[in-house]
């Protein structure tokens, strides 16, 4: 009896001994969250990340939220930002619960310019919700760009597309369009957002009252000095070695070169250039004469903007590579706009022989694919979530009431954030092949 005793106490000592090790083990191995998870990154964010001290670089990290934690995890679901596809953003919407009435939602039908045709046309205000000035519906409703849940849908829908950069239409503190409200102190909340989808902010300047070669100045200067520190303010390396932010300047022929040479051109004595707020400016590119105005005026490139082929000479997507050739000659980025399709009757009614179907997705792929025969330096595209002229890429739904809405069917809702992310794939790829 006691010889079986001390045969059984053997194994059951050995057994509680691996228990003990294991338990130490186990207790000194980090949590299984801890780790954090990072998406890719432009290389100057990798650049200030290493200009840390010995000191600082030797601190153990600060604890993450939980939240974000599970955001980057859920981030490697989607391809990487691509930071030379560029979407037009307009954060001028509102609605009641946060803005206490609706903002462009609204719209008001605008009259032809001839007084004849205009009396053919209604010229009434839009009665939100259930009709909006828009031919196509959003899928998140008549929303507020105040609401930081909708901004936060946004940058999911730009990364399911794998766009790197949203160009946000901005007007000067207290300025704003003729249907909105100022719209400059909704840049943090974009910015804040934005970084934490890794995407990147650009300032799509619009034609402001009283524009001139002074105030676009002092602007520039403002945006800089309050935003250009911010990780998620978008800037580029330009080929002498520079890192500068980029500006996209809509309807940029309203100022004549002479004016813009005064601000762009390295012999002006008042000149931006070599300043603290220099930068790459980007012109508007509608007629063709506007080639050698912008060249110039000192421009750095020029845009197209319009979603409609055909509308203007830079729109036309059989002149892409003759504007990408004027570009290379005389040393301009080269910047096609690309769009799903264009449609406006719900704000001009009488605008129909600028609608441009988008047949299930292929006007957009058509697009696309003229943007990369040119072999652009960016991509930009026109537009995210410009409702008004049907340009829109975000996901819309059908809409049954008394206003007849256009919709995505029979394709999802997704349909163009997915031929987004396709045709972005295929750009990334040439871009590597054009640079061998």
């Amino acid at each position: 009896m006691v010889r079986f005793r001390r045969k059984t106490c053997i194994p059951v000592l050995v057994f509680l001994f691996l228990v003990l090790v294991v338990s130490v083990v186990l207790k000194n191995l980090p949590p299984e969250d801890s780790s954090p998870v990072s998406l890719v990154r432009p290389a100057e964010t990798y650049h200030k990340d290493n200009m840390a001290d010995s000191k600082t670089a030797k601190m153990p990290a600060p604890a993450r939220p939980e939240r974000d934690l599970q955001l980057e995890e859920a981030l490697k679901r989607f391809p990487p930002p691509n930071y030379y596809v560029h979407t037009f953003y307009y954060p001028w919407y509102g609605n009641p619960k946060f803005d206490g009435r609706y903002i462009h939602w609204d719209h008001a039908q605008l009259p032809h310019w001839d007084t004849k045709v205009a009396q053919g046309y209604p010229q009434d205000r839009h009665i939100p919700p259930d009709d909006i000035g828009s031919n196509f519906y959003p899928a998140l409703g008549p929303y507020s760009s105040k609401d930081p849940a909708v901004v936060e849908n946004h940058m999911q829908q730009l990364r399911m597309a794998a766009i790197g950069v949203m160009a946000v239409s901005w007007y000067p503190p207290n300025l704003k369009d003729d249907n909105g409200e100022p719209i400059d102190n909704l840049m943090p909340l974009l910015l804040e957002i934005a970084h934490r989808y890794h995407i990147k902010v650009i300032f799509h300047i619009e034609p402001y009252k009283g524009r001139d070669e002074v105030n676009m100045f002092t602007n520039v200067k403002y945006i800089i000095e309050k935003y250009g520190e911010h990780p998620a303010f978008f800037k580029y390396r330009t080929t002498n070695g520079k890192l500068l932010p980029l500006f996209y300047i809509y309807d940029s022929y309203l100022m004549n070169s002479e004016q813009w040479a005064k601000l762009l051109k390295h012999t002006a004595t008042e000149t931006i250039r070599d300043t603290p707020y220099d930068a790459i400016f980007i012109a508007l590119l509608v007629e063709e004469k506007h080639k050698r105005d912008i060249l110039t005026a000192g421009f750095d490139g020029l845009y197209t903007y319009f979603a409609t082929n055909g509308f203007s000479y830079g729109s036309t997507l059989k002149n892409w590579e003759v504007i990408r050739a004027f570009c290379e000659d005389n040393n301009l980025i080269f910047i096609p706009s690309v769009g799903p399709g264009y449609i406006d009757t719900s704000i001009r009614p009488w605008n129909f022989q600028n609608t441009r179907n988008r047949i299930n997705g292929k006007y957009y792929e058509t697009a696309l694919s003229a943007a990369l025969k040119a072999r652009p330096d960016f991509i930009s595209i026109t537009s995210f979530n410009e409702w008004h002229e049907g340009t829109q890429i975000e996901t819309a739904i059908p809409k049954t009431s008394q206003t007849v809405y256009l919709d995505y069917l029979p394709n999802k809702p997704t349909i163009y954030l997915e031929i987004t992310r396709k045709w972005v794939a295929i750009f990334g790829s040439e871009r590597r092949r054009w640079q061998d």
